[in-house]
């Protein structure tokens, strides 16, 4: 007989919000670039989702999770028959504000964050499954599936990929921990910081199966791309095509498989932060290079005294470069 024991699950969906604040006006753009710009504006947008589960029985089980917030994103897979304790937390935050005064530097500021949280015991065992009350009802679904859970968290700004796996296992009580955030914030034009982190914590205990681990890290991250900020450009989408180079030449590479019984705890940490910080000029600012990468052709309309408009540092005259002419009368 099939013994099933109670399961509870609870998601929780909380906070969908978006706040603007006018007048603003908008600014026309050319197909594919984002058109939430404003001018002399205020707006901003989050959403979070919270989720948790608690499931106990005996039967057959799959489950499926993805999540993608911005840059970064999660994905869980797990089946099998047999028994399951499982325990489960998944938090999600987005978040992108835009602040355009126009008397002041712009500031833009895109944050996201996922957190995934498991405490998981199956054990294999072959399960006969009465279903519905016709055919199958008096013969029983036979279920004989060996446990797998496929688990992978990206960072697509730091350019970061992490796995773990188990396959065709008889047993396993694991305790898994996931992070993964990025965040960018742009003031127009003097400073730029970029952020992103990727953490995967395992601690697990295998019985005759397959345990897989991998990491792989970019050479070229994109901590300090702007476009990343914006949903079009999103390096997780049309840009993701950018991510083939890790596989060519990878800055971080690991490649780990265990056959059999084994106990095993990782704890894997990458973070790549960006800070750039640069001087805004003043009016004129020949000596800085202001009109130094002016054309020379942009240059010929420019005609005044020496320093101002012809990019040369300008130094205090000994004489006056036009002396007055005295003529007798």
């Amino acid at each position: 007989m099939l013994a099933v024991s109670v399961a509870m699950i609870l998601v929780a969906l909380i906070g969908c919000s978006t706040a603007q604040t006018f007048p603003a006006q908008r600014v026309s753009y050319s197909p594919g670039v984002n058109p939430a710009w404003y001018v002399n504006g205020y707006v901003e947008s989050n959403a979070t989702f919270n989720f948790e589960q608690s499931v106990q029985g005996n039967g057959y089980f799959m489950t499926y999770l993805y999540a993608k917030s911005g840059n970064v994103a999660v994905k869980n897979y797990a089946h099998g028959s047999g028994s399951i304790n499982n325990e489960a937390v998944l938090t999600y935050y987005d978040m992108d504000k835009k602040t355009h005064n126009v008397y002041s530097d712009y500031n833009d500021l895109k944050s996201n964050c996922i957190q995934f949280k498991e405490t998981n015991s199956m054990v294999y065992a072959p399960m006969k499954i009465a279903v519905g009350t016709g055919y199958y009802a008096a013969n029983p679904v036979d279920y004989s599936s060996l446990l797998k859970e496929r688990t992978w968290v990206k960072n697509y700004r730091a350019g970061t990929n992490m796995l773990h796996e188990v396959e065709y296992a008889h047993a396993l009580d694991k305790d898994l921990n996931i992070v993964a955030k990025e965040n960018f914030n742009i003031t127009y034009d003097p400073e730029i910081i970029g952020f992103s982190s990727t953490k995967m914590n395992v601690n697990e205990d295998m019985t005759d199966g397959k345990a897989h681990i991998g990491v792989l890290q970019a050479s070229t991250n994109f901590a300090n791309d702007a476009n990343a900020i914006n949903e079009e450009d999103s390096i997780g989408g049309s840009n993701t095509k950018n991510l083939k180079s890790a596989l060519k030449n990878p800055a971080i590479e690991i490649d780990e498989d265990y056959w059999g019984t084994y106990h095993i705890e990782k704890n894997m940490t990458l973070e790549v932060p960006y800070h750039l910080i640069q001087k805004k000029d003043d009016w004129l600012p020949c000596c800085s290079g202001g009109f130094a990468d002016m054309n020379y052709e942009d240059k010929k309309p420019f005609k005044s005294a020496t320093g101002i408009f012809d990019c040369t540092c300008f130094k205090a005259a000994t004489q006056a470069q036009f002396p007055r002419v005295y003529t007798k009368p």
